[in-house]
């Protein structure tokens, strides 16, 4: 009994996270109350989302409003992010802040925020050209992943078999990243082979298991690309286990990323700007309530980040 409450405390911890709140200096609304704004993330684990949600919280902070972040407990679980997106919207949030976890799944309930009057701002993970949303703000990851492809094969000499682990299937964030990767390796590195593409659904445990496969499938496999954090980091279990010098580019710097690009075990990976992600989006929250232009699309930026530079990113 104690261990089930202990597990449902715990599991009320990762998909609420503890609200910002204060009275305002200004009032934004007409009716003289707070201003509201919720962030709904693609899972409350990865670094990535916490880093987002504490530049959302700052900005929130400086500005003296409620905010508060909600997400599913996986990156796979798109009906509880349904039902969060719903929830805020019968809750009449002002702001609903979002990276959905497939590209077309709350398309309908944005649709239904968007008649309601609440502006839809979408961060990190873009929806299909034409969609309804006041704002996207978030990493060209298009640019990025060829960025990534550049450095993976340069790492290894323009030539050699390549294995990708990405996180979900259909998640529009991912499959950008996925799909222009190996765009540039066609277009470019005629002489590279991508041998597979596995995924992992962002749980490390399986792209450790996946990218193991790969290595036993192909002993002469020069390198892996991870698609996000939690890829990333499995590959790079797999191939420290394993004892082969294997090649790693991926996404995201997360504490265990920088202490394995330290050691060289991943060779480099693609740095987001996720606070800046958030506190734009607090930015362009109070824009629009304050019947402002933002920008349509706005990039948060990124780097590559090395052994060379990364202790100072």
């Amino acid at each position: 009994m104690k261990k089930r409450i202990v597990f449902a405390a715990l599991l009320i911890m990762m998909i609420m996270a503890v609200p910002v709140f204060a009275q305002p200096t200004t009032k934004l609304r007409g009716d003289g109350s707070v201003v509201r704004v919720m962030f709904i993330a693609m899972d409350a684990q990865d670094q990535h989302w916490l880093k987002l949600n504490q530049g959302a919280q700052a900005a929130a902070a400086k500005a003296k409003i409620f905010y508060t972040m909600q997400a599913p407990f996986n990156k796979v679980d798109t009906a509880q992010q349904m039902n969060i997106m719903e929830n805020a919207i019968t809750a009449q949030y002002d702001v609903i802040m979002v990276a959905p976890q497939l590209a077309t799944s709350l398309i309908a309930s944005i649709n239904k925020a968007r008649a309601a009057g609440i502006k839809v701002i979408i961060l990190d993970s873009p929806l299909p050209a034409g969609s309804n949303y006041d704002a996207f703000i978030g990493t060209d990851n298009g640019a990025a992943a060829r960025t990534a492809a550049d450095t993976l094969a340069k790492a290894i000499g323009g030539k050699g078999k390549i294995a990708i682990v990405n996180a979900q299937a259909g998640a529009g964030t991912t499959m950008i990243r996925e799909n222009e990767f190996k765009a540039r390796i066609a277009a470019s590195y005629p002489n590279i082979q991508i041998v597979g593409t596995q995924y992992s659904d962002g749980i490390k445990e399986r792209a450790m298991n996946q990218a193991t496969d790969f290595m036993r499938a192909h002993p002469d496999l020069a390198g892996f690309y991870g698609c996000n954090e939690q890829s990333t980091t499995g590959i790079a279990a797999a191939v420290k286990q394993s004892g082969r010098k294997v090649v790693i580019v991926g996404w995201d710097l997360s504490s265990e990323a920088k202490t394995l690009i330290l050691d060289g075990t991943i060779f480099a990976v693609i740095v987001q700007m996720p606070s800046a992600m958030g506190s734009k989006g607090i930015d362009a929250a109070l824009a629009l309530l304050s019947g402002k232009t933002v920008k349509r699309d706005d990039d948060s930026g990124c780097v590559v980040g090395t052994r060379a530079n990364v202790a100072k990113l």
